[in-house]
């Protein structure tokens, strides 16, 4: 029997409503930080060098600021909508630092539903103390077809050091 965390399943253009709001939670580690570094080729000292980023502004390293971007596209492609979402547009403005083992809840709203199928949504980052990280708004086409599946598994990467 499968447990329904393992399970994806969209929000259609016409079931979604201006005022839906949906959240998605993930906590940055030493892995992913390294790992996106990797996938992004921004390795950015501040990033990845204790030495360096000790004397930066932060006092320690943070996460890049398109790590918290990405969550709002893992956001808008597994919880709302969900799959078959096209994501067209996003505005960012990096409002704090992120630093290793914090913990961020992306939070959508839906903010208008438009022609051909175009939703805006609003997203709110925070930290696990409640501060604002990031905001901004995302446009995507909203699926029109129901979907649900089970979630891919992805391999377990692990990183050399």
């Amino acid at each position: 029997m499968s447990d329904s965390l393992d399970i994806l399943e969209n929000i259609t253009y016409d079931e979604l409503q201006e005022g839906d709001s949906a959240t998605y939670v993930r906590t940055l580690t030493e892995d992913e930080l390294v790992l996106f570094a990797a996938v992004s080729g921004d390795v950015n000292p501040v990033h990845l060098d204790s030495e360096f980023a000790a004397e930066s502004i932060f006092r320690e390293r943070i996460a890049h600021g398109m790590w918290s971007g990405s969550l709002i596209s893992a956001a808008l492609a597994t919880v709302m909508p969900g799959p078959g979402t096209i994501y067209l547009e996003q505005s960012l403005a990096f409002k704090r630092p992120v630093k290793l083992d914090d913990t961020l809840t992306v939070n959508l709203k839906v903010t208008s539903k438009d022609r051909k199928n175009r939703v805006t949504l609003a997203c709110d980052v925070r930290n696990q103390n409640g501060e604002q990280v990031v905001s901004g708004d995302a446009k995507v086409i909203a699926p029109t077809q129901k979907l649900s599946f089970h979630k891919p598994q992805l391999p377990r990467i692990t990183i050399d050091r």
